[in-house]
Order: C-alpha cells, then sequence, then structure tokens
C-alpha cells in the first residue's frame, strides 16, 4: 500500500501534506544537523542562518564529542589485545617482531598491533609426515623403504627463532637418519627381523640431531611400515622367499621326523642293551654251575670211582633216551630183537581216543557228544 493513502502516514513529509517525499531536503537537513553537532558551519545550532552564513561563534560540542571519539577508539584498540589461547595451545608474544615471552592457556593480553603479535603454537597436535625411498644396504643391495614419523612441537621459542623452517629440517634429518642405519645392515636383516631394531634405532638418531640443531620439535615414534625390493626385482625376489620358505619347511619336517625317530632307536638300544646284559648274566651263571657241578661229581668221582662211574653213565641213557621215539628190546635167550615204534603206538593212541562210537563222536572225557542219538541193535543182531 502505497504512503500517500487516506490510511497511512508518510514519515519524510509533515503531517497532514500529500505529495512526494522531497529526498533533497531530507539530505540537506541530516548535513545540517551533523554539522551543528560537530561545531560546522551551518545550521541553527551553529550559529548560522539558513543561507549558510555563520553568525557567530558555536557551542563546544564537536571538541567533546571528538575527544568521546578518541577515547572510544583507544578503549577499542586496547581490547583487541585480548586474545584466548586454548588448552593444547602455546602463544608467543612478539614486540616489533622479537620474542618477549610464551603465555599459558587461558585468557590473555598483549599491547594491542602494531606494537605486539601473537603467534600460536599447538603443542599437544600430534604431526604425521611420511617418508619413502630407495637406498643401499650394507651388502650392496637397494632396498624401498616407507616409513611414517610423528611428532609434536614441544618448545614454542625454539620451534619459532631456532631455524627457519624447522618441519623441512626434520624431512631432511629423517632422511639422513635412515639412511645410515639401512647402509649399516644386511638386506635380510632388514626385510626380516630387524625392522622394530631400526625403527627403534632411527628414532633415537633423529631425535638426537633435532635436539642438537634446538628444533623445538620432539619425535614420539618412528614407524617402519614396509621394507622391500624395487618393483622391477620382485618376481627373483619371490622365488628366492619361496625357496628359502620350501628350505625352512623341509627342515622343520626333517626334525620332526628325527624327533620321531631318535627316541624309537634309543629304546630299541636300551632293550638290545639289556637283552645282551641278560644273556651275558645267563651264560655266566650257566657256566659257573657248570662248573661248581663238575667240581662237585670230581670230587664224588675220586671218593667212589666205581660207583660215580655208573651213575653218570645211567644219567648220560637216560638224558639221550628222553628224547627218542624208538626203543629196542635185546630179549634174553633168543636171536631176535624186539623193536617197538613208540612214535607211531603213541599216534595210533590219540586216533583211538577220537574214534566215535556206532558213528557218534567223542567229547574230552570219552563219552559220546550231547544231542547226538545212539541207534540199538534189535534182537537180530541189526541196527
Amino acid at each position: 500500500m502505497a504512503w500517500d493513502d487516506d490510511n497511512n502516514k508518510d514519515p519524510w513529509r509533515p503531517q497532514g501534506k500529500r505529495g512526494p517525499a522531497d529526498l533533497d531536503a531530507i539530505v540537506k537537513e541530516m548535513q545540517r544537523k551533523l554539522r551543528g553537532l560537530f561545531g560546522g558551519r551551518g545550521g541553527r545550532g551553529g550559529g548560522g542562518d539558513e543561507s549558510g552564513q555563520t553568525r557567530g561563534p558555536g557551542p563546544k560540542i564537536g571538541s567533546g564529542m571528538l575527544s568521546l571519539g578518541v577515547a572510544i577508539l583507544l578503549g577499542l584498540w586496547g581490547l583487541s589485545g585480548l586474545y584466548m589461547v586454548d588448552q593444547a595451545e602455546r602463544a608467543v608474544v612478539l614486540r616489533f617482531g622479537e620474542y618477549v615471552n610464551v603465555t599459558q592457556p587461558g585468557l590473555n593480553w598483549h599491547l594491542p598491533f602494531p606494537i605486539e603479535q601473537i603467534v600460536k603454537i599447538n603443542t599437544e597436535e600430534v604431526v604425521t609426515w611420511p617418508y619413502n625411498g630407495s637406498m643401499l644396504t650394507r651388502d650392496e643391495n637397494i632396498v624401498v623403504i616407507n616409513l611414517v614419523v610423528q611428532y609434536r612441537r614441544t618448545d614454542p621459542e625454539l620451534f619459532l627463532f631456532s631455524l627457519r623452517d624447522p618441519e623441512d629440517t626434520l624431512q631432511d634429518v629423517t632422511a639422513s637418519a635412515i639412511r645410515e642405519i639401512i647402509g649399516k645392515n644386511d638386506v635380510n636383516y632388514i626385510l626380516t627381523e630387524g625392522r622394530l631394531d631400526i625403527a627403534a634405532t632411527a628414532l633415537d638418531l633423529l631425535q638426537a640431531t633435532l635436539d642438537s640443531y634446538q628444533t623445538g620439535i620432539t619425535v614420539y615414534e618412528v614407524n617402519l611400515q614396509e621394507a622391500q625390493f624395487p618393483e622391477e626385482v620382485q618376481a627373483s625376489v619371490q622365488d628366492v622367499v619361496k625357496a628359502r620358505e620350501d628350505k625352512a619347511r623341509v627342515n622343520f619336517e626333517a626334525q620332526t621326523y628325527r624327533d620321531q625317530l631318535l627316541p624309537i632307536a634309543r629304546g630299541q638300544a636300551v632293550r638290545r642293551t639289556q637283552d645282551a646284559e641278560a644273556y651275558r648274566a645267563e651264560v655266566v651263571n650257566n657256566a659257573q654251575g657248570e662248573s661248581s657241578r663238575f667240581s662237585q661229581v670230581l670230587t664224588e668221582y675220586h671218593e667212589e670211582p666205581v660207583v660215580t662211574r655208573q651213575r653218570m653213565h645211567l644219567e648220560t641213557l637216560e638224558a639221550i633216551l628222553a628224547n627218542s621215539t624208538k626203543v629196542l628190546v635185546d630179549t634174553e635167550g633168543g636171536n631176535n630183537l624186539l623193536y617197538l615204534p613208540l612214535d607211531q603206538l603213541m599216534q595210533r593212541s590219540a586216533r583211538d581216543d577220537e574214534t566215535p562210537i556206532d558213528g557218534v563222536p567223542l567229547n574230552a572225557t570219552g563219552t559220546p557228544q550231547a544231542g547226538v542219538g545212539v541207534t540199538s541193535p534189535d534182537r537180530s543182531g541189526r541196527r
């Protein structure tokens, strides 16, 4: 709705008048009021008439407002020196570029710009810097090393003023330290069990060098992520590694077989040794017994030679005939020699014991087995 409607009022023109506002008149009115406020020419409060000519000295309002403005500006300038330091930060105060001090976390104040300025350093931030490169080992092999260095800016003063660029120095020192360590070790040690030792040695050497340069940097960890041969020889290296693994596997299998075989061999050796000891003891005891028996027989023979000779003859015949299956009997008063085949007689006796009665097999006691019927003869003699 327009301002010249009957129900609205135009804020740029007097009450009760219609028509568009005179914008030039409004601007001139505002300029006149400003000149009167700061003691300038023109305006009714400044001693001038409507034509802009000065009619006399104006009030001293301009000088007071200027002082107030200057005071406000000085206050704002002073307040600009307030600054907040976070818990993980330290603020270095510089006066015309020269180091003054280091302020701790919290609300602090310094002389505002351009007298002093503040440089904040985060001392708790862990910065990670990767490094990779090819280098020569002690046995003249080339390896590619990938490692990560983690550090903090622990001394803000040294970090800002000791070196022009401490982080570039860290990179150069890292490259120098790792190359020195790799150059003192063989490639097999670097690629296998030496990774942890290399990382620890690199950390100590790197920190010692940074401290000597006063960089204000503390290295917390050096992680050797990868150590391998160049890509051009990777296939050959894999073949060598596979052959080394096969060798280790075969050695392990041989060791396992050896561990299984040795206890068995030791057990057999102990058993044979014990058997030999037992046989030796048996032979010695038998020999000693025979010697003792012969000595006893010899003593008896010296006392009763005839009786002893007869007894020895009979014992010898008894020992011989005990294992014989044939007996020859010499009958007195005749020329016939009776031959008794004892072995055949014994075999026949054994078969007779197993012959069934009336077709019925016998058991161990000589009676017919149970469950088998026996046919009785009838009166005619037939079964």
